[in-house]
């Protein structure tokens, strides 16, 4: 990666720090293409003076996103929304701006371009969230064949919003629901190995064109991830198993506020279960070892806990 020129879009979030971190390291320069230039500047620190630029970028302007692209040997999209919101719709977001990058790499002769999809794109799935996640792979693979694509499962780390949503709400709600009675799977990979198997596969020409799933080494229920986080921050809260019916009608209602914690299309998501496919490529193939979640989960919920981080450990 030294002195490879890399744009990526949606660098400031939650995986972006991480990869910023990790080109960084490698002597890559790095342009991070953001909607708000204030909260990208937390990333120059880590390279040298320099070596991390953001811009401000409208992903839904062209001419935005074409000067982002432009003299870039490698592109990167992380950009992802988990609700519709004014003009960030899915649509947009997962479908147009991939569509978008793919044609202006093919045109700027970008040398690789990686996507950050989700375990169980389809254009076919239930939820709207998988159908533009789906969708989004389509046109990427049509105008960048040899585009790579990382599918995740659900993601954990110190800034995640699975393990500390619940974590929160843990402290706030005598019950928490198990939609679909808690039978979903999730195979949770930590961010730092989505970072990782980012780089590795920017790095290694035999990924070129392929579709990678990547997930951490366990496989749990809704329930167990579930009854990690109480055991975690020593909360009594009761799990309730109850039919997806009802997580949709909860759902519709708070969908209905501007940053809702749950969603209808969340709920349809959750009706298909979220592990890497047998024979898929995954994190073994670029030499990856998967962290755990018991090793990573309980530093960061322990800031959940009745009294504090130095509460007792577990409940009864």
């Amino acid at each position: 990666m030294q002195q490879k020129r890399v744009t990526i879009f949606g660098g400031s979030g939650f995986i972006g720090r991480y990869v910023v971190e990790l080109l960084a390291d490698q002597g890559a320069i790095i342009t991070v293409a953001v909607r708000d230039i204030e909260k990208a500047k937390f990333l120059k620190p880590l390279g040298q003076v320099g070596q991390i630029t953001p811009i401000k970028i409208n992903a839904r302007n062209k001419a935005d996103m074409e000067k982002a692209v432009k003299n870039a040997d490698i592109v990167i999209n992380l950009i992802g929304i988990l609700y519709n919101q004014g003009q960030q719709t899915f649509k947009n977001m997962h479908s147009n701006v991939p569509e978008t990058l793919a044609r202006l790499s093919t045109e700027a002769g970008v040398d690789n371009l990686l996507q950050v999809s989700a375990i169980g794109a389809n254009k076919s799935a239930l939820s709207e969230y998988l159908r533009t996640k789906g969708e989004g792979e389509k046109v990427i693979r049509e105008h960048f064949p040899k585009a790579i694509i990382i599918r995740p499962s659900v993601i954990f780390g110190p800034e995640d919003k699975f393990f500390n949503l619940f974590g929160s709400l843990s402290r706030l709600l005598p019950i928490l629901p198990l939609y679909g009675y808690g039978k979903t799977l999730f195979q949770p990979v930590y961010v730092k190995d989505v970072a990782s198997a980012i780089v590795s596969a920017l790095s290694n020409t035999s990924a070129i064109g392929k579709t990678y799933e990547i997930g951490g080494p366990h496989i749990y229920s809704y329930t167990d991830l579930m009854k990690i986080i109480l055991n975690n921050t020593r909360r009594r809260c009761l799990l309730l198993p109850v039919p997806f019916q009802f997580g949709e009608m909860q759902g519709r209602i708070m969908g209905l506020f501007p940053k809702p914690l749950l969603t209808y299309d969340q709920i349809l998501s959750l009706k298909s279960d979220n592990v890497v496919g047998l024979g898929a490529f995954n994190l073994s193939n670029l030499g990856i070892e998967p962290t755990a979640v018991e090793t990573i989960v309980p530093t960061y919920l322990s800031r959940y806990k009745k009294g504090g981080r130095l509460g007792r450990t577990s409940i009864d």
